[in-house]
């Protein structure tokens, strides 16, 4: 009887030692996750004050796609809905066409915030 007692007591031990470990497993894998998707979003959002408004909207459709296929990868809201504020502006920049200056000026001014955003949330 005390060794069925003791065994039980020690699968109880190694269950909770396996449900300690897969959490952790879990966990790093998200910020994985989460550091692999910060990554990518950075890349294709390499905006700078410089930059031409031909190659924005050159890329700007693919890039709106892969920033919601980002977003809709992640948990966390905070990053999640800075994605798609990303995708959704390359698509209405692709969309409006932008050609005059001012009007680019603007949108790559909140595209700069949104990218401050995307920093900030993968912090």
């Amino acid at each position: 009887m005390v060794k069925v007692s003791a065994l039980a007591a020690l699968g109880v031990l190694l269950l909770a030692g396996c449900s300690e470990v897969n959490s952790a497993v879990d966990e790093a894998n998200r910020l994985g996750d989460k550091a692999s998707v910060c990554t990518e979003a950075l890349g294709l959002a390499d905006l700078n004050p410089n930059v031409d408004p031909e190659q924005v909207r050159a890329g700007a459709e693919e890039k709106a796609q892969r920033l919601r296929e980002l977003g809709n990868e992640v948990a966390e809201q905070d990053l999640q809905q800075t994605l798609f504020r990303m995708s959704d502006a390359y698509l209405e920049f692709e969309q409006r066409k932008l050609d005059h200056l001012s009007g680019f000026n603007e949108w790559l001014q909140r595209n700069l915030e949104n990218l401050k955003q995307l920093r900030d949330a993968c912090l």
